[in-house]
């Protein structure tokens, strides 16, 4: 047992180092920052690259890691994240995470993308207490970050620029008032973050062995988990968040094996948030509405639309493109059907209720499984299994997820992460191959596996559920759940309950994201866990803001635009990554409200 503890102190030294900077820039900011992720795979690769290629001595490779991860932090900060932190924080969090692409594929441009092996700097297990075996690279790495802690307490308690620090993260506004120069503080934070992402990545890459660009972020995760464990904005809440994290994943590891990692680490951290909603150590929102999502509402109207376009819409895409076009053409088509499909039910979530949910992975697997189980096991036709596939997305995730609504600010946003994260986790632990085989849909017994047919099925699927929005935005209940979005306190005071049409809201988008996961699954005709990933959680909040947070027919215009303009790059992967990264922080900057709605 005590090798297992060991092993979780060190890697809670990793998730401490990362949830500091995570904490830190939220603090001074507000911002949740998910370009922090991308500087553990730049520094892993930085110091391979340097101690590698270049032969350079470990502790100077260390220090050039430093500077380089500060020094691209102080330049995202200053050219992207603090223009729109100061306007729009969900903005300035689309845009991190925008980063955090370009970041990584930039990495994979320069480095590849293939695992490399970590030199030996320091000795592995010339240590031991007792059968226990450890190396000079354990203690080095837990007497570093204890080194760097006690310089950051003195730093924030005793240094002017520090103290400085401590009054922004305490209260922005009054520190301006006070000649505080709140711009440069958050330039420095920025910096301290990133240097300390770079830091923790090299740390990762020592103890594990390996080095790879794209291997921050499932440490980012955990370490984003620990900053909220801990309580965002609160250094020691993020320091003993990353140590308890550690111990605790160590453990369930070794109890319930590494399949099993996920569910432990989210799991803890909806039970924080639904016990203590600020974190251990964090200050419990005081705000009542979700400032990620509100930010947008009210920013600007719709644009008109004309009647005739709607015709010509119909057209083009019903019958122009599955006719005319060729298969790839048709393909394409497909898959931006179906994210528009997804995305126009996250709409009522996003756009009226106001809540900004990043877990929606979660019901599009539920979806997808369910069809494929019904399917394959107990033989029900695809045009049963579709509906039935939707419907258990919206029940299992509404009973999932009907905890964390009274949950407050950023820290519902962060819940439906970890719960769509934990959702999929799941899956994996009891489905771990996959389904394979997957019945296509038919007709009367004709198969329909060409891709005009597919094409045709979910542009019929895309219409219906354009209708079902449409109605639901101009009906009382629509109007109620915009309430809540608008304004909950008066919602309240009115005597809408808000956390019950927050759920209800949520139940809707996970109908849509179910049968969006349905449809993929069987014309996939295989599914598994890989494929329901954070990051397509991301792409459908993205082509909601894309299109207008609050417009069903928005989501058609961003899926479009993420999913099908984006196919020209297929070719170079990751260049497709980074262009898309550059198009949504150029979106977010200059239609804050989306292509179809009016800048304010």
């Amino acid at each position: 047992m005590l090798d297992t503890l060991i092993a979780g102190l060190l890697r809670g030294n990793v998730y401490a180092l990362g949830a500091v900077g995570i904490s830190l820039v939220f603090g001074v900011m507000n911002v949740v920052n998910f370009a922090q992720f991308s500087f553990f795979g730049l520094g892993a690769m930085l110091s391979w690259f340097f101690v590698v290629k270049l032969g350079l001595p470990f502790w100077l490779a260390l220090l050039l890691v430093l500077a380089i991860c500060g020094a691209i932090g102080l330049l995202i900060n200053a050219t992207v994240v603090r223009p729109l932190a100061k306007y729009l924080p969900l903005a300035a969090m689309l845009s991190t995470y925008a980063i955090s692409l370009i970041l990584d594929n930039a990495s994979q441009v320069a480095f590849t993308a293939q695992f490399r092996v970590f030199p030996e700097v320091l000795p592995t297990s010339n240590l031991h207490i007792g059968n226990m075996r450890f190396g000079t690279s354990d203690v080095v790495m837990l007497g570093t970050t204890a080194a760097v802690m006690v310089v950051m307490t003195v730093f924030l308690k005793y240094g002017k620029v520090g103290r400085a620090i401590r009054a922004t993260a305490q209260d922005q506004e009054a520190a301006l008032q006070m000649g505080i120069p709140v711009g440069q503080v958050q330039h420095v934070s920025f910096v301290i973050a990133s240097a300390l992402g770079g830091l923790a990545g090299v740390f990762i890459a020592l103890y594990v062995g390996v080095a790879n660009p794209s291997s921050g972020l499932d440490v980012g995760l955990t370490s984003f988990v620990a900053a909220t464990l801990g309580g965002l904005g609160s250094l020691v809440g993020a320091v003993i968040g990353g140590f308890v994290l550690g111990i605790l994943e160590a453990f369930g590891i070794h109890f319930f094996g590494d399949t099993a990692r996920e569910i432990i680490v989210f799991v803890i951290l909806i039970v924080v948030l639904i016990v203590r909603p600020g974190g251990l150590f964090g200050k419990v929102p005081l705000i009542s509405t979700e400032p990620l999502t509100g930010t947008f509402l009210g920013k600007g109207r719709p644009l008109r639309i004309p009647r005739w376009v709607w015709p010509l819409a119909f057209a083009v895409l019903g019958i122009v493109v599955p006719v005319f076009g060729n298969d790839y053409l048709v393909t394409t088509g497909t898959q931006v059907l179906i994210y528009a499909i997804i995305a126009a039910g996250f709409t009522v979530t996003a756009g009226q209720a106001g809540v900004l949910a990043l877990g929606q992975a979660g019901p599009i697997a539920i979806g997808a499984y369910a069809s494929a189980l019904l399917t394959l096991y107990l033989h029900v036709p695809f045009w049963v299994a579709l509906p039935l596939a939707g419907l258990a997305a919206a029940v299992v995730a509404s009973i999932l997820a009907s905890p964390i609504w009274g949950v407050k600010g950023h820290y519902v946003s962060i819940a439906t992460l970890g719960l769509g994260i934990a959702i999929v986790a799941v899956i994996q632990l009891v489905l771990p191959q996959g389904l394979y085989n997957i019945p296509v849909p038919d007709w009367f017994g004709t198969p329909l596996n060409t891709p005009q047919a597919y094409y045709w099925i979910d542009f019929g699927v895309l219409v219906i559920t354009l209708i079902v929005m449409w109605r639901l935005r101009t009906s009382h209940l629509g109007k109620v759940i915009s309430s809540v979005g608008s304004d909950e306190v008066a919602a309240l005071s009115s005597g809408v309950r808000g956390r019950d049409y927050k759920a209800l809201a949520f139940a809707v988008s996970g109908f849509f994201a179910g049968i969006g996961g349905s449809l993929l699954a069987h014309q996939y005709t295989y599914i598994d866990p890989t494929i329901f990933t954070m990051l397509m959680s991301l792409l459908v909040v993205t082509i909601v803001i894309l299109g207008g947070v609050g417009l069903p027919y928005g989501a058609v215009v961003g899926s479009i635009v993420l999913i099908g303009a984006m196919e020209l790059l297929r070719f170079t992967p990751e260049l497709r990554i980074i262009v898309y990264g550059l198009v949504l922080i150029l979106v977010v900057r200059f239609r804050p409200g989306g292509i179809l709605v009016r800048n304010s």
